[in-house]
Parts: structure tokens; C-alpha cells; sequence
């Protein structure tokens, strides 16, 4: 019973990450001392999440020079997809690395 309740919570760090960096923040925050899977999906989480941040921020820049305004809705569409992705696998019990990820939290 409690690998579920660790794997509900890592999943919810992922989809949570569909609202922003808020959400996975707060669950690692509480639970990275008592489970080692919310640890790790946590982390992983928060990582793409201020990577995509970052990649948003610099799409935005560049709108500027008319590059943006298609890079902006990639990086956006990126972000739903690999978050999806990565919740439904972590849901069935296996490990997720986001691709083009900055890991910050190590």
C-alpha cells in the first residue's frame, strides 16, 4: 500500500508541473525525506519545470526577432507532452528523464 501512495505522490509531482513549478515544489518539499521515489520524481520534476522556464524566457526574448513566436507555443506543446508522458509512466512504476533538461537539483 505505501509503493502506491509513493507512486501517486510521484506522479503528482509531474502533473502538477503542468501548473508550474509551485506544485511539484511543495510535494518534494514535504515528502523527500520519507520517500525516495518522490524524491527522485520530485526532483526530476522541478528540473524540467525551471528548465522550461528558462527555454520560455528565451523564446519570449527572441519574439522580438519573429523567431519566438514559433518557438514559444514548441517549447509550450513540449511541455504538456513530456509531462503526460512522464506521469503516465510513472504511474505504471517506471523511471522518467526528461529530455533537454537542465538538471539544477542534483
Amino acid at each position: 500500500m505505501e509503493q502506491k501512495k509513493d507512486n501517486t505522490l510521484a506522479m503528482a509531482c509531474h502533473l502538477l508541473g503542468l501548473v508550474g513549478i509551485l506544485g511539484p515544489l511543495i510535494i518534494w518539499l514535504i515528502k523527500k525525506d520519507e520517500s525516495p521515489a518522490v524524491d527522485k520524481n520530485g526532483k526530476e520534476s522541478l528540473n524540467f519545470q525551471i528548465s522550461i522556464t528558462i527555454y520560455s524566457f528565451i523564446a519570449w526574448i527572441t519574439a522580438f526577432i519573429a523567431v519566438g513566436f514559433i518557438l514559444f507555443p514548441a517549447v509550450i506543446i513540449f511541455n504538456y507532452v513530456m509531462v503526460i508522458i512522464a506521469t503516465v509512466k510513472v504511474n505504471k512504476g517506471a523511471d522518467f528523464r526528461y529530455p533537454l533538461c537542465i538538471r539544477f537539483i542534483k
